[in-house]
């Protein structure tokens, strides 16, 4: 048995900021992807994946006592295949910051949810809120809190434009080209990362105002003008607002970013050869980069390993 795919995520914009009502958008990226299977002879990566999947359908059966008229779900089933050995089968890079456990709720909302909003509905705001908010919560066993993203950008397989935490929407992207010089790509820190320690420290952050301050005046507006830049197409626009982003994050979110990192952020911002920023929480994974000429980034990061994600 084997259900059906769903893929890894990128948040090119809007990690941290939509915490505080920023603007996001959040892009599928098929290069990874997951599946609900079951082997006749299961690994050690599938047993492990089993045990996990055991404990969130004990978390899915005391969360569905408490909001049941949000979702519920086929826990008789879902039981029944955990104990035929079901697990998740993952190509995702768990701690990377691409979504492993968003595709991983999308894949157990699809085949266990009770008359689940489908993606061939019309889907007005109000069902794409409702699918955040059971996401949200589903994904939260995995980081403490979730925004739900993740898991509804795997579901839809769709980009989503996040407007604000009650208007989400999915979006229009601008079509790639296959022969033009710039490009969004992914840099390999060769450390996992934790999402809940990096939360905890912006949170920590987010009680002094100086923090909040920078947030709000320069954080939030450099990530909203680069949603709209990136959707309009003005790419021009759009590095002078990389490299103001890239600068915050820098100044301001050291923690986040690995400490052998920081001499190359601040190399690109010096020579514009590319520009980074974090992808998801930080503190490992990816480290998403953002170039006007990919050649040019290539020579300069050729130490480090590069994913090309998108390119215009």
């Amino acid at each position: 048995m084997k259900g059906p795919l769903f893929y890894s995520k990128i948040l090119l914009f809007g990690e941290y900021g939509i915490i505080k009502d920023s603007k996001g958008l959040s892009i599928p990226y098929n290069f990874y992807n997951g599946a609900l299977k079951v082997d006749e002879t299961p690994d050690e990566k599938a047993i492990q994946s089993n045990r996990e999947l055991k404990r969130f359908a004990d978390y899915l059966g005391s969360f569905q006592s408490k909001h049941q008229d949000l979702v519920s779900f086929d826990l008789k089933s879902l039981k029944a295949d955990l104990e035929n050995g079901m697990y998740f089968d993952s190509s995702i890079p768990q701690g990377y910051g691409v979504g492993s456990s968003g595709a991983l709720v999308a894949a157990i909302y699809d085949k266990y949810a009770f008359n689940k909003i489908t993606v061939l509905e019309n889907l007005q705001r109000e069902k794409l809120l409702k699918l955040k908010t059971i996401f949200s919560e589903m994904e939260s066993f995995f980081h403490g809190s979730s925004s739900g993203l993740d898991p509804l950008n795997s579901y839809l397989s769709l980009p989503i434009l996040i407007n604000s935490k009650d208007n989400i929407e999915p979006a229009g992207i601008p079509s790639q080209s296959k022969h033009g010089k710039g490009a969004v790509f992914l840099l390999d820190s060769g450390i996992i990362g934790e999402t809940a320690p990096m939360v905890k420290i912006f949170m920590d952050n987010m009680k002094q105002e100086g923090f909040r301050n920078i947030i709000k005046d320069k954080f939030v507006k450099h990530t909203d003008a680069c949603v709209e830049n990136f959707l309009e197409g003005d790419f021009k626009t759009l590095f002078g607002n990389i490299k103001h982003l890239s600068n915050v994050v820098l100044d301001h979110f050291k923690p986040m970013i690995p400490k052998q990192f920081h001499k190359l952020w601040k190399k690109g911002i010096e020579t514009n050869d590319y520009y980074l920023k974090l992808c998801g929480s930080g503190g490992g994974g990816y480290i998403l980069g953002f170039t006007e000429n990919l050649e040019q980034a290539k020579k300069a990061l050729k130490d480090y390993k590069l994913e090309v994600v998108y390119t215009f």
